[in-house]
């Protein structure tokens, strides 16, 4: 009873900021985003500071399981996640800097407990990079502006890509489409 007491005081205790502009702020080397409008509409490419803060920083704008998701490559559990399951239609984007990641019309439902996409709203607004950690080679999906954590690829997603992108919710915030 205690710990499922400690959980519902965690899950009621989320921040919920603002979500930033994708465009604004940034300190960092330059990037190509594809700037959405909330009803994912592709509006334009941009050049764009990449956003570089201190875990300081971080940690004042996000909650504790955001940051340790997106700042130090955590996982949430699977099935926990606020978006594994949501069917509306909308636009992911980053929580951290609000860079759209994921369209609604690529989601599909995987089975893993996280939420799955079979394709990035924009390449330019995904990275990716090598990750051999838990003695394994995955492809981790980090965002373009803010280098945050979202999951990994695995190579067992529908078609037309074949592709499976398994992103952690504490790392994306849901817009939904008007």
């Amino acid at each position: 009873m205690p710990f499922a007491l400690a959980g519902l005081v965690a899950v009621s205790s989320r921040k919920q900021h603002r979500l930033p502009n994708a465009v604004e702020g940034g300190s960092g080397s330059k990037v190509k985003l594809v700037i959405f409008s909330d009803n994912k509409e592709r509006e334009r490419t941009v050049e764009v500071s990449k956003i570089v803060k201190t875990d300081a920083e971080w940690q004042r704008e996000l909650s504790a399981e955001e940051f340790a998701v997106t700042r130090k490559k955590g996982t949430e559990q699977a099935f926990t996640g606020r978006y594994w399951n949501n069917h509306e239609a909308g636009l992911y984007r980053c929580v951290c800097c609000g860079n759209a990641l994921f369209g609604s019309g690529e989601k599909f439902d995987s089975g893993t407990g996280w939420p799955s996409f079979w394709a990035p709203a924009a390449e330019e607004n995904v990275g990716r990079q090598t990750d051999t950690s838990l003695l394994m080679k995955r492809v981790e999906v980090l965002c373009s502006k803010c280098d945050a954590h979202l999951g990994h690829i695995f190579e067992d997603g529908p078609a037309p890509t074949g592709l499976r992108y398994c992103i952690n919710s504490a790392s994306l915030r849901f817009v939904q489409k008007e």
